[in-house]
């Protein structure tokens, strides 16, 4: 009888040696005529949010873990090896959970998840080198980093205390020798390392530590790295006849390649998907214990919202999590337009979400211009039009350095843009987002010689002009290839006008644009300088107003004058406007003045995004009644007569309500990509 087709949580094959059937492999007993593995391997990289995200796969470690378990525990695997779970590093940030734990709430996760080994990602050190050690001598199981040596902890010692290599040893006595490799371009991603780091090449350390562990009787060597795709297929060319496999990390999708007999994976992201590889000894090998003397059969598992909970790994993130959770539900502002944070758009080309942020950075410091590291955003989401709560915009930009003002050399400001684009077409973190800058550049042309033009305020970028220019600090420190950037008390020639010490975290400004935005003329207490912003900042090519459709019989005078600095309030709000204002008003406080005095502007935020001002909503309901206009936007937009789609980009059409002033950004042509 045909066996119907699976469900959508279980595995597909990546690879398949043919040494079995892939409904042995992936989702029936194995037949009597199928040996057990001799190897059972259970791989993940790059995990940042503990909890379930809104879109297919929706991950989370609940998830996760249950189907980890299904690998380790399942009744089809009696008598089979023991799982082995190696991780290819980025746990400890960023997350919005991370920014108050500095990442120690993932170490009961990955011990949870019984790890035996983890190589060091970029992100595991974003807290500082003393602050890694710290959360790695807490973990259960080694990590490894062999290619980046620290001096100052002794001779030939790894960054962080980390190991050079591991040997593991299965239940059924076959040893495994594992390698930790990183690569040189994120060094240039960290926020603070010692200095006179050692790097060394990826492919030598490799090639220099197969053999030793050969020697030590390993029967399989693997590589486990925090590289980009293209460093691995290097390391696997330049490894053939030493390594096995090479578990990768780094990249945020998921992949297979066999590259010169050597298989190179990597686990997609953020525990969205997991491999379980099953290696049996190649029968009649000349070499049973040498290279090429394994047949890999490789699954993916994505991870469902099919997929059942595990009620233990709950209960850990619910207490991880419990106390952010009401604050975070808290709105902090609304979009007409959808705003696009995902990694495959910020890192290869101008953006919504990124020309909004670009905008509030350059506004607030009366800058000429802005620039910001696409990296710096990690939603890797569409916001769709509706509320922006104060979890997305933690999410969005969870990173710790602060918003600087700088006096930028006009050839240093084009070397920044070339910087920027120099590694296009690869998703690098590097790519610009701007604000009061034009520019375009052509990838056909090398590294360094790109740009074709700049404009700074609609006139031709100056080499020998400076100008005043907003961006992150950790750009101001020349990370990510911005040398040019790179302050003068950092050893570079740039002037700082507003350092470190004195700027103000994008999470924050963003916060306060906000609120700024939807008081203007309603609180006293506001600051005047964000009156000022919030009235000049222009996140759309037209000005946005959301204004009831014209019912059969009425004339265009229901739509109100609008001008560059907002929107206008229609003349006496119709019946249908006062009903879609009663329902923002009863579920999330608009319109409530705060008390009569001198509080600041942050006392303020806390007010408005702590406790519930109502003092009768249900938080979690709310939440939910708000995810479900997300959803449904066309049809709430219908009901109240508001003309509007989901994704609708205003192109030349003007849509606003009356109870507050949303932003509208687009995509207006400040970057462009010659022959796209």
């Amino acid at each position: 009888m045909p066996r119907s087709a699976p469900p959508p949580d279980h595995p597909t094959v990546a690879f398949s040696s043919g040494r079995t059937s892939l409904d042995g492999i992936a989702f029936a007993a194995p037949s009597d005529t199928v040996s057990a593995p001799d190897l059972r391997i259970l791989h993940f990289n790059d995990v940042y949010h503990i909890d379930p995200s809104s879109a297919e796969p929706v991950g989370g470690i609940a998830r996760f873990t249950t189907a980890l378990n299904q690998y380790r525990e399942a009744q089809r695997y009696r008598g089979h090896p023991d799982l082995l779970t190696f991780f290819s590093g980025d746990a400890f940030n960023p997350s919005l959970e991370s920014a108050i734990t500095k990442g120690e709430h993932m170490v009961p996760v990955l011990n949870s998840f019984g790890t035996d080994c983890a190589c060091v990602g970029n992100h595991d050190l974003d807290f500082g080198v003393k602050q890694f050690e710290h959360l790695s001598a807490k973990c259960r199981f080694p990590w490894l980093l062999a290619n980046v040596l620290d001096p100052a902890l002794g001779e030939d010692v790894p960054l962080g205390h980390a190991k050079h290599t591991h040997m593991i040893t299965a239940s059924n006595g076959l040893k495994i020798g594992l390698i930790g490799l990183g690569e040189r371009e994120w060094l240039g991603t960290i926020n603070s390392l010692p200095p006179n780091l050692i790097y060394l090449s990826a492919t030598a350390t490799a090639r220099r530590l197969a053999p030793l562990l050969r020697d030590q009787g390993a029967d399989m060597i693997i590589c486990i790295t925090h590289m980009r795709e293209p460093n691995d297929f290097k390391l696997a060319r330049n490894t053939t006849g030493l390594v096995d496999l090479i578990l990768g990390g780094h990249d945020h999708y998921y992949a297979h390649a066999l590259v010169d007999g050597v298989h190179v994976l990597r686990s997609g992201a953020d525990f969205k998907q997991l491999s379980y590889i099953e290696a049996r000894r190649k029968p009649g090998h000349p070499n049973p214990t040498g290279w090429g003397s394994w047949d890999f059969d490789i699954l993916r598992r994505d991870i469902y919202s099919s997929i059942r909970p595990d009620p233990a790994a709950t209960r850990l993130a619910k207490r991880l999590t419990s106390k952010l959770h009401h604050k975070l539900r808290r709105p902090v502002g609304w979009t007409a337009t959808p705003l696009d944070a995902r990694f495959t758009t910020v890192r290869a080309r101008e953006s919504s979400a990124g020309n909004f942020v670009c905008d509030v950075m350059r506004l607030y410091h009366d800058a000429e211009a802005a620039i910001m590291a696409s990296g710096t955003i990690r939603g890797d989401q569409v916001y769709p039009p509706g509320v922006l709560r104060l979890r997305d915009i933690t999410l969005c930009f969870p990173f710790e350095d602060p918003v600087v003002l700088l006096r930028v050399p006009g050839a240093a400001l084009r070397a920044a843009l070339e910087n920027g684009v120099s590694t296009y077409p690869a998703r690098e973190g590097r790519f610009p987002q701007v604000s009061g800058i034009e520019f375009a550049f052509d990838p056909a042309r090398p590294p360094g010689d790109r740009v074709t033009y700049a404009r700074v305020a609609g006139q031709p970028l100056d080499p020998a002009r400076k100008y005043v220019v907003a961006t992150r600090g950790y750009m101001a420190r020349g990370k990510d290839g911005y040398e040019s950037l790179l302050v003068a008390s950092g050893g570079g020639v740039v002037e700082e006008l507003v350092d470190e010490e004195h700027g103000i975290l994008i999470s924050a400004m963003l916060r306060q644009y906000f609120m700024g935005l939807r008081t203007v003329g309603q609180w006293k207490n506001l600051s005047d300088h964000w009156i000022r912003i919030a009235s000049a900042a222009v996140t759309s090519s037209e000005p946005v107003r959301l204004t009831p459709s014209p019912r059969p019989g009425e004339g265009d005078d229901v739509t109100a004058a609008t001008t560059r600095k907002g929107a206008v309030e229609a003349e006496g709000p119709s019946p249908t406007q006062s009903l879609w204002k009663d329902w923002i008003v009863k579920r999330r406080g608009f319109g409530v003045r705060p008390p009569d005095g001198d509080e600041d502007v942050e006392s303020d935020l806390d007010e408005i995004n702590g406790d519930d001002r109502d003092g009768g909503d249900d938080v979690a309901a709310i939440d939910l009644e708000l995810l479900l206009m997300r959803k449904f936007f066309h049809r709430w937009a219908a009901k109240v007569g508001v003309r509007a789609q989901t994704g609708d980009p205003l192109h030349g059409c003007d849509y606003s309500v009356d109870w507050t002033r949303v932003i509208a950004p687009v995509v207006e042509g400040r970057i462009k990509i010659v022959g796209a």
